[in-house]
């Protein structure tokens, strides 16, 4: 029979309560997983932040700054069991002994960046909702908020870092985006959304972390460069991660290049920072990918540190 933990990681819509769940679950059973907050959201959710191991080499993995990209958490949160329990039971992963990698790196994971954009994807509005009615502007006047990317009131938080911000302001009204809406909207400054700005506090307080991991879907793809720049040992990392992961070497382009996280550590943070587009197919991806996506990637995940 398999234990509430498991069932909570198998193949199945990931809402904010299931990570809560299963976050919860894990520090309980396991007492070296520290289980913090990284800050709250639009709505008072508050962002999990997970830590372990005590080691000199910093690395964080990032996942769900799309609503209709949870499946990214999932994945996250299946490897952070799958961490615990290797450590917990002394063994080794990929010719790594678990003791010596956590005596010697610092993982911080934060699996769900946009937990109300992911509530609004998987069960829609509720009519309590303060927003309520400008949400449904912003939707078109449709209740299906199924392609739902955006947060709590209609940022995208993948354009609200401050990395060419007013360039993408142009193309914006370029595009017709205008104001809030379901993706692709901005935002009114940089870091204007609390998610945000808790990531990059985080990342400005934690001067010592030598790499990022982001987790979006699809394409099988990893963007590593901002403007066609990156920093020193980037290529040789990328060369690496495309290696282990069978994924592609790519440049973004069009409004995709601009004010993401990645591009935000490169240009101003000088810091190795990786957006993988994960599995492939339509978005939302079906939850057929999520095993095909976690083996592609469970290697990867576990060795990214020790490229750095």
């Amino acid at each position: 029979m398999k234990d509430d933990l498991q069932a909570l990681l198998d193949p199945q819509p990931f809402d904010y309560e299931a990570l809560m769940q299963c976050v919860t679950a894990l520090s309980k059973r396991h007492s070296f997983l520290e289980f913090n907050y990284l800050g709250n959201s639009i709505l008072g959710r508050g962002i999990p932040l997970l830590r372990l191991g005590n080691g000199k080499r910093k690395v964080l993995y990032v996942g769900t700054h799309h609503g209709m990209e949870w499946i990214t958490s999932l994945v996250l949160m299946r490897f952070v069991k799958d961490l615990c329990e290797c450590y917990q039971n002394h063994g080794s992963f990929y010719k790594n002994a678990s003791e010596l990698f956590l005596q010697t790196h610092t993982l911080y994971i934060v699996p769900m960046l946009n937990p109300d954009g992911v509530e609004y994807q998987i069960h829609g509005i509720c009519d309590s909702n303060p927003l309520h009615d400008r949400l449904l502007t912003m939707n078109n006047g449709n209740e299906d908020f199924s392609k739902w990317q955006a947060n709590a009131r209609g940022v995208d938080l993948n354009h609200n870092y401050d990395a060419g911000f007013e360039e993408y302001k142009r193309l914006e009204s370029e595009n017709g985006i205008t104001g809030g809406c379901a993706t692709r909207f901005s935002g009114e400054a940089p870091e204007s959304e609390p998610e945000v700005a808790s990531m990059c506090n985080f990342i400005r307080f934690h001067t010592d972390l030598c790499g990022i991991l982001t987790l979006h879907t699809q394409g099988k793809e990893i963007f590593y460069k901002s403007g066609g720049i990156a920093p020193t040992r980037s290529t040789t990392i990328a060369k690496k991660i495309a290696t282990v992961s069978g994924y592609r070497l790519s440049e973004a382009e069009g409004l995709a290049s601009y004010g993401g996280l990645t591009d935000w550590c490169v240009q101003k943070r000088g810091l190795a920072s990786f957006t993988l587009e994960c599995g492939k197919g339509t978005n939302p991806l079906p939850l057929s990918e999520y095993f095909p996506i976690y083996t592609d990637l469970r290697k990867l995940l576990f060795t990214f540190p020790t490229f750095l």
